[in-house]
């Protein structure tokens, strides 16, 4: 009697785990170096799927249930095991209970930048985060490639090891998918949407795994990139030219900083200028012209920017407020000979501390004379 009871010890009647926890992936039922009895009950839960593996070979995999273990139900296990013709005996194989229910909320983030091909930007390198949810549809393939050997695999574990993978796989979709990194860095939810056919067939293969949902959440950009994105939606925004620059060249002479605002924005000022005095005539020298200025000083070489202008002066009005070098540069003379005719009065302007304003009016009457 006490050899029967030491045998029945040796062999496994009932298979089951229980899970309580919420990151287990895999658990390899502990057998205690036991041999599985013949016509043995293993009982699988809801998300889960018991696969035996035997000398390293993935057998059969059985579904929720509870399954009497016979030649019948393991015909691949079986099959290894050598029985032949009905022949039954207890066996020993390891057995691994793998969760199958959707694992939500996983990180995933490149630790250094990518590099992507893009169409209006050339080589771009890219960084990006997120999330994503999956679930385990290939148990066997998961096993060999994600969990191994582990006796109790677990969520943090597959983080460790999946984290760089899946950046390999997100690469390697936005790649195919040749997204643009304009639309990167502004559709999260859509190209995270559109890269779920591109990246799937890639995981499922690969690892054995299906992303049910897959989120970007940010996406860095280098510096110069960022610019030109910026600087592209910039110019969306601004629509007219001529109102952009006029609305910049007043900032510059609000914040002080008038002078500086490029050669475009001088241009404008000149051609504003021009347009204004071929509108009056103003060819020649200024028989009124207010005494003490030099003849042909301003006058000649005023006519002479009308005239070079003329022809395209409505593509950009002149500004209302401009500084002694705007003037000058207007007119075509030197920034001395403004403030001379400023100090003397002849070209009215106001003084704001050490610098001098002129309006478009101030400029049109003193052309008149």
């Amino acid at each position: 009697m006490a050899l029967m009871d030491f045998i029945k010890k040796q062999l496994i009647e009932i298979i089951e785990w229980q899970d309580d926890s919420r990151d287990t992936l895999s658990y390899r039922w502990p057998d205690q170096d036991k041999e599985i009895k013949n016509n043995a009950q293993l009982i699988v839960r809801e998300s889960q799927v018991a696969q035996f593996v035997y000398l390293g070979k993935y057998a059969d995999a059985l579904g929720p249930g509870k399954h009497t273990l016979t030649t019948e139900n393991i015909p691949v296990l079986s099959t290894i095991l050598g029985w032949k013709y009905g022949f039954e005996s207890p066996f020993k194989a390891d057995v691994y209970y793998v969760t199958t229910r959707v694992f939500a909320g996983n990180k995933w983030g490149t630790a250094n930048p990518i590099m992507m091909r893009d169409a209006d930007f050339g080589v771009v390198r890219m960084r990006a985060f997120g999330q994503y949810d999956f679930k385990i549809v290939n148990p066997s393939l998961f096993l060999k490639e994600v969990a191994g050997t582990d006796n109790h695999f677990r969520l943090d574990e597959f983080a460790d090891v999946m984290r760089s993978k899946i950046v390999t796989v997100f690469t390697e979709a936005i790649a195919a998918a040749k997204v643009p990194a304009l639309d990167v860095a502004s559709r999260y939810t859509e190209i995270g949407e559109a890269l779920l056919p591109a990246i799937n067939p890639l995981t499922t293969s690969k690892y054995g795994i299906e992303i049910t949902s897959f989120n970007i959440e940010n996406v860095s950009l280098p510096p110069e990139v960022e610019q030109a994105i910026d600087k592209r939606g910039a110019m969306t925004t601004i629509g007219d030219m001529g109102d952009y620059i006029k609305y910049n060249m007043a900032n510059a002479v609000a914040e002080g900083k008038a002078g500086t605002m490029g050669f475009g924005a001088e241009f404008a000022v000149a051609m504003g200028v021009g347009q204004q005095m071929a509108n009056q005539g103003a060819v020649g020298v200024n028989p009124n012209a207010p005494k003490g200025m030099v003849p042909g000083a301003m006058a000649a070489p005023a006519a002479a920017a009308a005239a070079a202008v003329a022809p395209v002066a409505s593509a950009a009005p002149m500004i209302e407020l401009m500084n002694p070098a705007q003037v000058a540069q207007a007119l075509g003379v030197t920034e001395a000979d403004v403030l001379t005719e400023l100090d003397a009065g002849n070209l009215k302007g106001r003084k704001i501390g050490t610098q001098w304003r002129v309006t478009r009016d101030a400029v049109d009457t003193f052309l008149k004379g």
